[in-house]
């Protein structure tokens, strides 16, 4: 039997809460350390299972791992390995990140159809249009991604949405590439900055990090370095939310709170007290939450990863408020299990309607995605009872300690280990 958490309702969480380094981040950076021979070592790393995940994918390829506390250290061959196989990306999304490095340093990579989160189609169209621009030829054989270039020359590349994870791969591949390589409409995440921050401390020439338009002069070779992953805005929004639901009073550490800017607002809207320091925010609600539309956009617009824990928000807030999923057509799959729990909520295409109610009831429910275990986790936190969440190892692939940092919080919650009930503390 797989984990699953105990989650008793009625507490208000209270006190201060700090994140680790970003999971949309670390797993791309890892990759890149594939761009250059020696040992780069990343500082901030998160403890969650993606890590030493994306760590067997890279001996895989021939690098030496080596994990220690929040630090990875990586040491790439002279001549990587090109084939990433499907034991070794099944299980979780971000492994395809490993193509566009795997073409620029090898001119040749094999990678398996990766595995993840069941939110919904994420093609990889851009990725392989954009390689093609740069001279590869890739297409599908055998259940793999395969990618060919003799030599990668520079190419204006319009991305048709603001993709992360095909700038990314054009990125990476670019570095290297002969050249002058623009990516228009490229993503703008925080993430793609730490990427580009850590390409550039590698020797890298990229410019227009943090805006629609990326351009990259390659250059020969790259150099390994040392570079702190920046603090996860994904898994900090979580904890405001999580305050602003059960009236609680929680101070966020680890994270600039610029990459919140418009969460922090929509909590404001709802009704809390939001500070914010260079290091973090607070957020304090008093009373219960008010209703407040949200819509994902990509970013500096409100993410999709957030999208369950806003659900959940709307769910105990008082007025109807209507979410819009712009991202994954498939999230609000997460919206029957928040039924479940009691939840008036209606789905229609691309919309929620949510008419909040006082308190949720506890149920047993099912995570299907990372976000959408946390999302039902603080529902549980709003329930009367105890509310049982299965398939928790999905919430374990991208929240450090998670039921410890509740427990911390005043939250009523425990981990049941294969069937057995115990602390996680």
């Amino acid at each position: 039997m797989s984990d699953r958490f105990l989650v008793t309702g009625g507490s208000r969480l209270v006190g201060e809460v700090s994140v680790g380094g970003a999971k949309n981040s670390v797993l791309k950076l890892m990759a890149a350390t594939l761009l250059a021979e020696g040992t780069t070592t990343i500082t901030n790393c998160p403890d969650i299972l993606d890590v030493p995940l994306m760590a067997e994918v890279l001996r895989g390829l021939g690098c030496e791992v080596e994990l220690e506390d929040s630090t990875v250290r990586i040491t790439t061959p002279g001549e990587p390995k090109h084939h990433a196989d499907f034991d070794a990306v099944k299980q979780f999304r971000a492994s395809v990140c490993v193509l566009g490095p795997l073409v620029a340093r090898c001119h040749r990579a094999v990678v398996a159809l990766p595995g993840g989160d069941a939110i919904g189609s994420r093609p990889l169209d851009m990725h392989q249009n954009g390689l093609r621009q740069l001279g590869a030829h890739t297409e599908i054989e055998h259940g793999c991604v395969v990618a060919e270039a003799h030599e990668l020359h520079g190419a204006e590349i319009r991305l048709e949405f603001p993709s992360v994870g095909a700038t990314e791969n054009i990125l990476m591949a670019s570095v290297l590439a002969d050249g002058v390589t623009t990516i228009v409409n490229a993503a703008r995440e925080p993430d793609i900055v730490d990427l580009c921050t850590m390409l550039v401390e590698m020797g890298a020439d990229v410019r227009g990090a943090g805006t629609s338009t990326l351009t990259v002069r390659g250059v020969p070779r790259l150099h390994p370095t040392t570079h702190r992953v920046i603090g996860d805005r994904i898994v900090a929004a979580t904890w405001g939310i999580a305050a602003s639901m059960t009236r609680g009073d929680v101070t966020v550490t680890g994270v600039d709170p610029d990459h919140l800017r418009l969460v922090l607002d929509k909590l404001s809207a709802a009704g809390a007290t939001v500070t914010t320091e260079l290091d973090g925010f607070r957020v304090v609600q008093e009373s219960r939450p008010r209703a407040v539309n949200f819509a994902t956009l990509p970013y500096p617009g409100f993410p999709t990863d957030l999208q369950p824990m806003a659900i959940g928000l709307a769910a105990v807030a008082a007025g109807t408020s209507m979410i819009t999923e712009n991202v994954f057509e498939a999230r609000f799959r997460f919206v029957e299990e928040m039924i479940r729990l009691g939840a008036d909520a209606r789905t229609d295409g691309h919309h929620a309607v949510v008419r909040g109610i006082a308190q949720l009831s506890s149920a047993p429910v099912w995570s299907s995605d990372i976000r959408a275990g946390a999302g039902l986790v603080l529902a549980g936190l709003c329930a009367d009872g105890v509310t049982e969440v299965h398939d928790v190892f999905h919430i374990d692939r991208g929240y450090p300690l998670f039921v410890e940092k509740l427990q911390q919080l005043g939250g009523g919650i425990e981990r049941v280990v294969g069937g057995a009930a115990g602390s996680a503390d």
